[in-house]
């Protein structure tokens, strides 16, 4: 039995430029504590330069790119894992996201391409850690958050809330009103301002009509 060494070389390259990229993109959703981290988006990289290699090699003389293309759809499923609804949002995009082109730089080191893979992770990175100050400035002018207000069963009160809650330059959307017994629930999305949202709590926390809220 021989050994292709020029091949176990070749290919050992392409596993260790991958582990060390998906390394630094997974050390950025460690350091801030996502769902998804540091082992995970390292194994995505290695799995897709693997299946890379050995779609070229079992395809060879038929189809080299059929294997590869499935790695698009089987890494669909693990964004879809991350991605879960809280409220009126949705939180994980960024991280299925990340686990989509996490397998595109697996894909790129698989067949060789380490300066457009290194391109592309370090354009990411920039993305994921510049970007941070910027979607901040956006969200202290524009944040979407939803509010359940309990109060006694009168409408004079809700009105008098909704008012408050546009005297804070926050729009308010009704999305649901229940009625118990003599309290009524009411569920709001408010868009607005971070200031704006601030005030609403401080009214909310206050004010006697207020039975219960939360956020």
């Amino acid at each position: 039995m021989s050994f292709d060494y020029d091949f176990i070389l070749n290919n050992s390259m392409k596993l260790l430029v991958s582990l060390v990229l998906g390394a630094m993109l997974g050390a950025e959703r460690e350091y801030k504590g996502r769902n998804i981290g540091f082992r995970t988006i390292i194994l995505i990289t290695l799995g897709s330069t693997l299946f890379t290699i050995l779609s070229f090699i079992l395809g060879k003389d038929t189809d080299p790119a059929r294997i590869a293309s499935n790695i698009v759809t089987g890494v669909g499923f693990l964004g879809a894992g991350a991605i879960f609804r809280d409220g009126a949002s949705v939180r994980g995009m960024t991280t299925a996201s990340l686990i989509w082109i996490s397998a595109a730089i697996g894909m790129a080191c698989g067949i060789g391409q380490y300066e457009f893979a290194i391109v592309v992770t370090f354009t990411t990175l920039i993305i994921l850690l510049g970007f941070t100050g910027v979607q901040k400035f956006i969200d202290r002018y524009n944040q979407e958050k939803v509010y359940k207000i309990t109060i006694n069963n009168d409408l004079l009160i809700k009105d008098a809330i909704e008012k408050t809650m546009r005297s804070f330059k926050l729009k308010p959307e009704r999305l649901k009103q229940t009625k118990i017994d003599n309290d009524l629930l009411i569920e709001y999305e408010i868009r607005g301002s971070q200031s704006g949202h601030e005030d609403l709590i401080k009214y909310l926390t206050t004010a006697s009509s207020i039975k219960y809220f939360d956020v």
